[in-house]
This record gives C-alpha cells, sequence and structure tokens, in this order.
C-alpha cells in the first residue's frame, strides 16, 4: 500500500491577515520594520508606509489592553483624519515609564506633598499627588489623592500634558471631562485654569515637568496651516530639542516685521488669561521597588501613625551589600523635610521563633500606636514570625536627640516582623512599636480619598 503524500508545509503567507497581524504583533517596532524589508507584500502587511496600519493596533492591544484601552485613545476623526495608532504605540511606550511611584526632588510649592503616583485610565494616563490624609477617615491610613497632570492625544494624534494648578474639580472624572472637552485651537483651551505642560524624561528614572509657554503659538500654527507643527509639539523629548525650537523660534520672531511687539501683546494676553506667576519647573525621580518581594520582605514605601499620633511615609530600600534603610517621606518645610532617616541596619539576618524571653518580653511590654478613629474591637493581634536589630538615623543626624551617646540602648531598635507580611518597628529608649502598612497593593493605592481644593500651589 502506497503511503499517503505528506502535506505541504504552510508558508506565513498562507495564514489569515488576522492571524497573521496576531503574530506580528508580539515583535517590536525595529523587528517589524524588519520583516517588512523581505518583500513588497510583507511591507503593505505591515503597514511601513501607512500609520494607521492595523498592525500598529494590534501591537498596542498587545502591550497595553489589560490595563487601558488603546481604541479609546484615537480620538475622533479632525482635519479629515484620525490619530494614527502608529503614534499612540510611541506615546504609550514612552508613557508607561511614568507607572507607579515617583518622589520631588527640590522644593515645591508651599505645602505640596514629594510624592507623586501614575495610574492607566480607559483613554489617558493620570499623575496625583499622594500624602497622609489629614482628616481621620476609615481605619485612619487614608491617603490623600489629589490630581495632578493629565496625558494624551489631541484630536490630531498629538500627546499632550495639562496641569491643573487650581484643582477645582468636584472629581476625578470632572477633571478629565474638562480636559477631554477642551478645544485647542488659537484662542486657548475651554478651560482657561488648564497648564498646557511638558513632560521630558531624563533616562528611565527622571522626568521633568515644565510649562508648555509653546503651546498657544503651536495651535496658531496648526489652525492657520490646517496641520499640526512637529517641531514644536506638546511632549517634550529632550533639553536639545526644545532648545533648539527656542533658537529657531527666536530669531523667525527677530527677522519678523513687528515681532516684538506682537510677542509682547501674546505674553501679555496669556498673563491675563492665567491671572497667575509662571509655574516653576519640577524633577521627580522614580522609586521603582515600592513593594515587598520574598527576598526583600521590608522593601517598599509604607505609612504607619508616628509617635506624633499623624499618619507617615515611610520608604524602606535595601542596598547592594545586603543593607536596610528607612527614611520618612515627609511634607517640604517641615523639620527634618523631605526625606529624613528612620531607622538603619547593615545585616539582614533575622532572628527566627523560637525566640529568647528577653525578646518576647520586650516585645510585650510595649505599646502600639494606633489612630484615634480606628475600632479597637476589630484590631487583631499581631503574630510575630522574625526579629531583626536595627539602629535608629536620628543618632547619626543629630547626636543630641539621644541623650546620653554612650548608652547603646539609646540607639538600637527591633523589627517585628508580622505572619501576615506587614512589620512594626520601634527602639530601646522607648516603650511603643510604630506598626506599618502597604502604601499600594497590585498597582494601586490602598485606602485612597479623594480631595479636591483651590490650592494654586498644586
Amino acid at each position: 500500500m502506497a503511503s499517503p503524500h505528506p502535506a505541504p508545509a504552510m508558508s506565513f503567507s498562507d495564514f489569515p491577515e488576522d492571524v497573521q497581524l496576531n503574530i506580528l504583533s508580539f515583535l517590536s517596532p525595529a523587528e517589524v520594520a524588519a520583516f517588512a524589508c523581505t518583500s513588497r507584500r510583507f511591507a503593505a502587511l505591515c503597514g511601513a508606509a501607512v500609520p494607521d496600519s492595523p498592525l500598529w493596533l494590534a501591537m498596542c492591544e498587545r502591550r497595553w489592553v489589560s490595563r487601558t484601552r488603546p481604541r479609546s485613545w484615537s480620538s475622533p476623526p479632525a482635519l479629515g483624519r484620525r490619530a494614527p495608532f502608529a503614534r499612540l504605540y510611541k506615546a504609550l511606550d514612552r508613557w508607561e515609564h511614568l507607572i507607579g511611584f515617583w518622589r520631588r526632588i527640590g522644593h515645591g510649592g508651599p505645602g505640596t506633598p514629594p510624592l507623586v503616583f501614575f495610574e492607566w485610565g480607559p483613554s489617558y494616563i493620570a499623575g496625583f499627588r499622594v500624602s497622609p490624609s489629614p482628616e481621620p477617615t476609615g481605619d485612619g491610613y487614608g491617603v490623600l489623592k489629589v490630581p495632578f497632570i493629565w496625558l494624551g492625544l489631541s484630536p490630531n494624534g498629538e500627546p499632550v500634558s495639562f496641569l491643573h494648578p487650581g484643582c477645582r474639580f468636584e472629581s476625578t472624572s470632572d477633571m478629565l471631562g474638562s480636559v477631554s472637552d477642551s478645544s485647542i485651537s488659537s484662542s486657548g483651551l475651554s478651560d482657561p485654569d488648564l497648564l498646557p505642560a511638558t513632560v521630558s524624561f531624563m533616562g528611565c528614572n527622571h522626568f521633568v515637568v515644565e510649562e508648555n509657554r509653546s503651546y498657544y503659538a503651536d495651535a496658531r500654527a496648526e489652525d492657520s496651516n490646517g496641520f499640526p507643527v512637529e517641531a514644536l509639539g506638546t511632549e517634550g523629548t529632550s533639553p536639545p530639542d526644545r532648545l533648539m525650537s527656542e533658537i529657531y523660534r527666536y530669531f523667525a520672531n527677530r527677522t519678523s516685521p513687528g515681532s516684538d511687539k506682537a510677542l509682547r501683546r501674546q505674553r501679555k494676553k496669556e498673563r491675563e488669561r492665567f491671572g497667575r506667576r509662571r509655574w516653576d519647573t519640577q524633577h521627580f525621580v522614580k522609586i521603582n521597588n515600592y513593594y515587598p518581594t520574598v527576598e526583600r520582605p521590608l522593601q517598599g514605601l509604607w505609612k504607619g501613625i508616628s509617635e506624633d499620633m499623624v499618619l507617615e511615609f515611610y520608604l524602606v530600600t535595601y542596598d547592594d551589600v545586603g543593607g536596610i534603610t528607612c527614611r520618612r517621606v515627609g511634607e517640604a518645610g517641615e523639620q527634618f523635610s523631605g526625606y529624613s532617616p528612620v531607622f538603619w541596619t547593615s545585616s539582614t539576618a533575622f532572628l527566627e521563633s523560637p525566640f529568647p524571653i528577653e525578646e518576647q518580653d520586650l516585645y510585650g511590654s510595649r505599646d502600639h500606636i494606633r489612630p484615634v478613629a480606628s475600632n479597637w474591637k476589630n484590631i487583631r493581634s499581631e503574630v510575630v514570625s522574625r526579629i531583626l536589630r536595627i539602629n535608629s538615623s536620628y543618632d547619626l543626624v543629630i547626636p543630641s536627640l539621644s541623650g546620653s551617646s554612650g548608652d547603646p540602648r539609646n540607639v538600637e531598635g527591633r523589627i517585628w516582623e508580622y505572619d501576615d507580611g506587614t512589620f512594626g518597628f520601634g527602639f530601646l529608649r522607648n516603650n511603643y512599636t510604630i506598626d506599618l502598612k502597604q502604601i499600594a497593593l497590585n498597582g494601586s493605592l490602598l485606602d485612597p480619598v479623594e480631595h479636591f481644593c483651590n490650592l494654586s500651589s498644586l
């Protein structure tokens, strides 16, 4: 009996187009460009010259559909065309580095929290200033969440960013709706309180937020010419690009008749529109490890009630040689403000159960600081799983805080790790324990409290 002929091998071209697009969506843009060079048919499939090719949409959905809605980012048609998905891919690839926590470096406005948290929205990325809630809400561990910046696409697909210094909206959706509904034209935004901004990355762990003073000039050029001005886009790429734009604009103004008077009128009109001083540039650095891991169970951002009975934020980090450092992330202008040290240790060797009698007595004789608003009946007793010796950082900076610096009990302390993954810490010189809880879990803030105000410093 003759053996059956083997089925002919299928090539990539034999697959339906939707299957081909699904396969290609796993590639990077550089790999797609290389694949497109192999034949004219594949070049057409990859949309090498078509920025709104379905492949770009497939690539966007492959990477980000679990976190946002790529189709919603593409604005309705404007000026006879739709926002290209190629531009959306570039914007999301750049902006996804913002997701998570950042800490401002340098001084901000009076009372401006240094901590910023970015999260995905359906068709935008929103940044919020976060700080301990001053009001006794819930269990006393509420985190204040104040809108700070919005990043999205203009109707033409251009990346745009907006600040709202007044912070006068009743809800987050109100603020985002105002941004989305604002018309971009030579007359400015429909909401005059919105402030165009530029977000510029300096590597992956540092970005700068600046007021985009060229925004209205770009909008006027777009209105008059019918297409966006690419060289002066609202999303900054790097300082040299903005510098060259300023140079070009300077010489263009110097060589245009009546340019000085027109520029003065423009600046006067902008000052009258905002009725405020120029927004100061702010720098932020990324907090990469804001959650604990199995290997580093103490690292991350934590919140706890301090000895002053106020909620505080703490950042615990591991160094490259096995040490641990804890710093308080505080308000600008406070004593020991911004990033003050709390405790440190050069060894991560935990004391495991069963514990010596003296360690049991040390923990059992201490008071746990609880929020005033907490329900004592619902507070369970923590079960200590491990103990770590630490040293006070305050005594290294200001020895007079410890009294007699010759007594090691004035600097020695303990971390008590509990069976639920949280921990508390305290020092031998006092009789209380500060218990810490996580600020965020799985990329979301815990115990958020939305607050909207009229503080122009935000």
